[in-house]
Parts: structure tokens; sequence; C-alpha cells
């Protein structure tokens, strides 16, 4: 049980580290001009499709590692849930939130431009279920990679 509940934990983990410190990277290689549009505080097409890629890259990792502690499918299937649920929690202010209709000046720092951003309400509803499916199909690499796994 131990394990099992382990493997969550720990996949979880590597899913936020891998993404927050990607995220980070793309951010720093793409500045702000690459990330947003032109004055606008609303992410770019490229960065949006980053953000999708970086985002089941993690969740592929979560499950894989989950599967791999826990010895077991049902941990997987159980942090999917986790994953979906909190990222849906999570979405909710993107979904209610006021358009930002101030104008990004262009030596506005990355960060700072990164805590005004605002992403569209179907990239975050889109997000929880990406994560789901990237960890499932992480969990059945691990499945399918190992002969009697």
């Amino acid at each position: 049980m131990v394990r099992k509940i382990l493997g969550v934990i720990i996949g979880y983990v590597a899913m936020s580290v891998f993404v927050v410190t990607t995220f980070i990277l793309a951010l720093l290689v793409l500045g702000p001009d690459g990330a947003f549009k032109p004055g606008e505080f609303a992410p770019s097409n490229l960065w949006i499709a980053i953000s999708f890629v970086l985002g089941f890259a993690g969740a592929v990792l979560a499950g894989l590692v989950c599967a791999l502690i826990a010895k077991s499918s049902k941990p997987v299937m159980v942090l999917a849930g986790i994953a979906l649920i909190m990222g849906l929690v999570l979405a909710i202010p993107a979904l209610t939130a006021e358009p930002v209709t101030e104008e990004r000046a262009e030596d506005l720092p990355s960060l700072e431009a990164m805590q005004k951003g605002q992403q569209p309400a179907w990239v975050a509803a889109l997000n929880p279920l990406v994560g789901a499916a990237g960890i499932l199909l992480g969990g059945r690499l691990r499945r399918n990679s190992l002969p009697g796994a």
C-alpha cells in the first residue's frame, strides 16, 4: 500500500518539477515577445502549442514514474483522476476571469509578464484532460515495456 501511495505522490512531484522547469526554460528562450501576442497578455499560438507538448510530456513522465514505483495500474488511474480534478479546480480562475485589457509594455520582464498573462478558457479547460490522458499513457508505457508487467 505504501508503495502505491508513494507512486502517486512521486509521480505528481515529478510532473510538477518537469512542467515548472521546462516552462521557465521555454519562457526564457522565447522571451515575452515569443510567449505573448504583440502588446497583449494573451499567450501566442507558439506558447500554447509548447505548453501542451510540455504538459503532455510531464504527464507521461508522471504516469511512468507512478507505474514503476507502484508496480500496479490502479495508482496510475488514481493519479490521473487527481490531476484531472486538480486541473479543473485550478482552471476555474481562468474560466471566470475578466479579460486583461491592459497593453503589455515591450520592456516588461518575462516573469512579470507571465504573472499578468491570461490563458484562454479553452486551454484551461483542455489542459486537465491532456494531463490525465498523458498520465494514463505513461502508465501503459511501463506496463507494455516490461515482460510480465
